[in-house]
């Protein structure tokens, strides 16, 4: 299945129905007066969060959404029926915002979360609501009320505990595939990667999901490579693991690339608990490895964790760190 982040839809609620003008007529029954009913109410557009959703690709082949119109009023007093609604299902973590783009209607981040985006038009009084002592036979009903027609932006951020970034080749598939059930695409040339991807870890008993993104490279804030649209889908995140290549012969300057671009971003990205691990490290010997791991501590100001997917050093110390950390965050917000 292809993976769609955004959508762009057309909704409309659905009209209300007319009133009746109707009079009563029955043999032996003399001034009989209006017995015209009300319309229905026309159809709401609703959208719903579920599980089992994880792309907005279905909004890729349908992007109009119509709520049903009203019935007319009868007579008789009979009142119509209201139209069917029309119930949007969207993944868990999305969000809705106006024409725009920029105006948040609403967050949908817990399953089974609705919320009313059009509201159906009232139907119209029959004419037996407009009967009084002085008009006894009202030959008028009000028609239905429109409804309402707009455009949304559908915008999805998956909802994860730990996010992986880093430059394009950092390890972050093979760290996602390694500790996790997920099978991201993995290759030795940048950006294999294409889009999110999502994994459930497990470490001492306890689980915790956690999202790989495409790589960064220098200018990304900028449209430069994939960009930075899929940054996105961690900001929702408690806590990031960075992770840097040990093929890299700046690590420095890698760490710097990313952090630059995670700053430029903003909406807070910078300021989330970040781990950071020097990956790929079975390609090194025992004195490039503590000069890589050197240089990185004296530009982030914190000793870097050794990993190796392939060998497995460092994966169990990195889950247990992440675990420790995605924690720490959830007892400072209680």
């Amino acid at each position: 299945m292809k993976f769609l982040d955004q959508a762009k839809v057309y909704i409309r609620s659905g009209d209300g129905g007319a009133g009746s003008v109707s009079f009563r007529r029955e043999k032996y029954i003399e001034f009989g007066g209006p017995d015209g009913g009300d319309g229905g109410r026309g159809g709401d557009v609703w959208v719903e969060a579920v599980q089992g959703l994880n792309t907005l690709i279905d909004y890729r082949y349908q992007q109009h959404f119509k709520a049903k119109t009203g019935m007319h009023g009868m007579g008789r007093n009979r009142t119509g029926a209201g139209g069917a609604d029309v119930t949007m299902k969207v993944p868990v973590g999305t969000q809705v915002y106006e024409e725009d783009n920029e105006t948040l209607i609403c967050d949908l981040t817990e399953e089974g979360q609705r919320f009313l985006l059009a509201a159906g038009g009232n139907g119209g009084f029959g004419n037996a609501h407009f009967k009084t002592s002085v008009n006894q036979a009202p030959r008028r009903a009000n028609p239905g009320l429109p409804g309402v027609e707009k455009t949304i932006w559908l915008r999805l951020k998956l909802i994860a505990d730990a996010g992986l970034i880093g430059l394009p080749n950092a390890g972050k598939s093979t760290f996602l595939a390694t500790v996790t059930r997920a099978r991201p695409k993995i290759a030795s040339y940048p950006f294999t990667t294409l889009h999110p991807n999502l994994g459930v870890a497990t470490v001492d008993g306890h689980e915790f999901v956690i999202a790989d993104i495409p790589g960064l490279i220098e200018g990304a804030h900028q449209g430069v490579g994939i960009g930075d649209r899929f940054l996105g889908h961690v900001e929702r995140t408690r806590v990031l693991l960075h992770l840097v290549s040990a093929q890299e012969e700046d690590v420095a300057a890698a760490w710097k690339t990313v952090r630059a671009e995670i700053e430029a971003y903003g909406h807070g990205l910078s300021d989330k608990p970040e781990i950071l691990a020097l990956a790929q490290c079975d390609i090194l010997d025992d004195d490039e490895r503590a000069r890589k791991s050197e240089a990185l501590q004296a530009v982030a100001g914190k000793a870097p964790l050794v990993l190796s997917a392939v060998t497995g050093e460092g994966m169990t110390d990195a889950l247990r760190a992440l675990r420790a950390a995605i924690d720490q965050t959830v007892d400072a917000e209680e």
